[in-house]
């Protein structure tokens, strides 16, 4: 049943495939918790990496780490695979990088605060249209002056340039208030505290490792760890939307392709647009509109498809549905609404059915032949072929240190950025001031020793006067020279 150019699901009525030229029209996998997603994400995981796609998957409980452990067929794997008729079903083990933002359980991810810029940085801090504003000031100042943002210590440091020079900076870019500026530094203390600091800085993620080939000819499989990430749904959200426009960003333009470069799945997807502004759902839909010329496909996954806004619901064309309850008014919509989507099949009520569907059982409708979505089948999907469930702890670390960039993002980089370069900028004018009061004060006890000097007598030797003010000129000046020394320690050692 296994074909070429094809991802086999399942059966129906008939096998139900998905053809690779068509794999980066985007698509759905949505359903009530308990349906079988994650199982139903593992498949097509599968099939991708089997046909030399590689593959970027967020693994919110664990479940999909197993995909990297060859399978061995539990009783109710075979069952269904000799139900569906299966008979090319065997075990099978597939590349993995594990990655993780906290660096736990894979590889670190990082991204540089540059790189992430205003819009998304903006909706992760939660900020309002006044703050974003502050926010937009800041990183166009650091690109007129040359500024790397890399960390959230370089951002720090702006910020605080930004509000010493206030007065210069609003003239030049608009208003920028210390009450802006103060609520931008809570919001980023707040994110530090959620771990977002292990996520801003370098060495920054490179596009190119999440596209790797095995050698014999899969697609690794990318599986961000995220059930720690998940205490931060903004946070994970924010991430895999950077991902995406990274992504578009970054790879060219390759129109119609026998089958995609990378193929994205963006599970707990309505974390992304919960609460969103239009602008940021605009530049969601945009993104996902366009980098299907990039030749990546995007998978949403999610319990109801209303939680995905209707410009992007309409540009995924492959859709998997498993059950959904239907007790509520939303539940009752989110029914509807996923039965509206699919081509009907005159053999049953969509509508109807999707709240029939058993565990492992699924609505299945991609496109076929001229870009036509398929009717919509009654599909047993099949079962994966490697491990379902989670790998154990010493089975990761084993595979993390033989993962091909083992050792490349392990450890932080830290080069001279905004805040090197502002705190250089500081030391050296604490530096300049402290000189130049030292030459003031040199010049004001000149000054004073001159006014109280006597007339010029022909004796050399000094009278009492003279000599009490000798003394007093040099004990400030030992006194000068001790501040300054105390100054250029002290600033060094507290990071002035």
């Amino acid at each position: 049943m296994l074909v070429d150019d094809k991802i086999f699901f399942g059966t129906s009525t008939q096998p139900e495939y998905l053809a690779l030229k068509y794999g980066n029209r985007h698509g759905l996998v949505t359903g009530a918790t308990g349906t079988g997603k994650t199982v139903t994400l593992q498949v097509m995981a599968e099939g991708f990496s089997a046909a030399g796609v590689p593959v970027f998957a967020a693994d919110i409980k664990g479940d999909l780490s197993g995909v990297a452990k060859m399978g061995a067929a539990q009783g109710w794997q075979t069952e269904r695979a000799v139900e569906i008729g299966f008979t090319d079903y065997t075990d099978d083990v597939f590349p993995v990088i594990f990655w993780d933002l906290f660096g736990r359980q894979g590889h670190p991810i990082r991204a540089t605060i540059s790189e992430m810029g205003a819009l998304l940085l903006s909706r992760l801090l939660q900020l309002n249209d006044t703050q974003e504003g502050v926010l937009n000031i800041a990183f166009k100042l650091a690109d007129d002056e040359g500024l790397l943002l890399l960390d959230l210590k370089d951002l720090r440091a702006l910020l605080v340039d930004i509000q010493e020079r206030s007065k210069e900076i609003s003239t030049r870019y608009g208003n920028v208030s210390a009450t802006s500026i103060g609520a931008i530094q809570r919001s980023l203390l707040v994110l530090e505290q959620q771990g977002a600091e292990n996520f801003f800085g370098e060495r920054a993620l490179e596009i190119a490792d999440l596209m790797r080939i095995d050698r014999d000819g899969k697609g690794f499989i990318s599986i961000l760890a995220a059930d720690e990430l998940m205490r931060s749904p903004r946070l994970y959200a924010t991430f895999l939307l950077w991902m995406l426009s990274e992504l578009f960003e970054e790879l060219p333009e390759v129109g119609d392709v026998d089958k995609p470069k990378l193929v994205f799945f963006f599970d707990e997807a309505h974390l992304l647009f919960d609460d969103a502004p239009k602008v940021l759902i605009d530049k969601v839909e945009q993104v996902v509109r366009l980098v299907r010329s990039k030749g990546v496909g995007v998978y949403f996954v999610t319990q109801n498809p209303i939680d995905i806004p209707e410009s992007v619901l309409a540009q995924l064309s492959n859709r998997v549905q498993h059950a959904l309850r239907a007790y509520t008014p939303r539940e009752q919509k989110a029914v509807r609404v996923a039965a509206e989507t699919f081509r009907p099949n005159p053999a049953f009520s969509t509508e109807e059915v999707i709240t029939q569907l058993g565990i492992g059982e699924a609505l299945v409708s991609v496109l076929e032949a001229k870009g036509i979505p398929s009717i919509v089948g009654r599909t047993l999907i099949r079962p994966p072929s490697a491990q379902v469930g989670p790998l154990l702890p010493e089975e990761r670390r084993a595979i993390i240190a033989n993962s091909p960039v083992a050792g490349l993002y392990d450890t932080a980089v830290d080069r001279d950025s905004a805040f090197e370069v502002l705190a250089k900028k500081a030391r050296d004018k604490q530096l300049a001031e402290q000189r130049q009061q030292q030459d003031d004060d040199i010049r004001k006890t000149e000054r004073t020793y001159q006014e109280a000097a006597p007339q010029r007598r022909a004796s050399t030797r000094q009278s009492p006067a003279e000599a009490a003010m000798n003394s007093l000129a040099r004990t400030v000046a030992n006194r000068l020279g001790s501040a300054l020394v105390r100054g250029i320690l002290g600033g060094l050692k507290r990071g002035r």
